[in-house]
């Protein structure tokens, strides 16, 4: 007669045993994953209230920077028409310039798309001064007022204007650099000199350019 094998049930048991304990610290494992991930996911969704509200802050702060600096801005330009206009126009006489008109000027030619401002302009029937003023005006700064005279040029052109336009810049702080660099460019230096300010004009190869 065939023997039946016996079934070793320790042995089977103790198996059993093993896989549930492995079952048991996978589960663990992962239920601290689940745990170290929910406290990561805080602490992101803390973080990014906190940047939020940091932005927020940020904006909040921009606008008053934007609302002071509109401010200054309006007071510069009030300086500028009350104080350094006429100024300028007595001292453009000694240089043998007669202005007749000193005015801030702002242009909006839409047609043409022509848009900008000139912080001072003096006039008179056969020339046209555009003065840019600047606490420290920089080699950028400086290039701008090129291409702000070029763009003025063509606007006088547009509308019949054949006076001859110069350009000066003036500035509280001028750096022995920017200055050479506007004088060489042909533009009249306005600065600062004791209680008044001086106006140095291009000399020999940097004459005064005529636009």
């Amino acid at each position: 007669m065939e023997q039946v094998p016996v079934m070793d049930w320790k042995a089977s048991s103790d198996r059993v045993w093993a896989m549930l304990e492995k079952t048991d610290k996978l589960a663990k494992e992962a239920w601290a994953q689940l745990k170290e991930t929910d406290k990561q996911l805080k602490e992101t969704d803390k973080l990014a209230k906190e940047t939020w509200a940091q932005i927020q802050e940020t904006g909040k702060q921009m606008k008053e920077t934007d609302r002071r600096v509109g401010e200054l801005t309006n007071r510069f330009g009030d300086m500028v028409e009350h104080m350094v206009l006429p100024n300028l126009v007595a001292k453009f006489e000694q240089l043998g310039f007669t202005f007749t008109r000193a005015n801030r000027t702002e242009i909006k030619d839409r047609k043409h798309g022509i848009f900008m401002e000139i912080d001072a302009l003096l006039e008179n029937g056969d020339r046209v001064m555009a003065v840019e003023i600047k606490t420290k005006p920089t080699i950028d700064r400086i290039n701008d007022h090129i291409e702000r005279m070029e763009k003025l040029r063509v606007y006088a052109d547009l509308h019949s204007d054949k006076r001859i336009y110069l350009g000066g810049i003036a500035g509280v702080v001028f750096s022995e650099s920017e200055k050479t660099y506007a004088l060489k460019k042909g533009f009249y230096v306005i600065e600062p000199s004791g209680d008044t300010f001086t106006i140095i004009k291009p000399e020999g190869k940097n004459s005064p350019r005529e636009w």
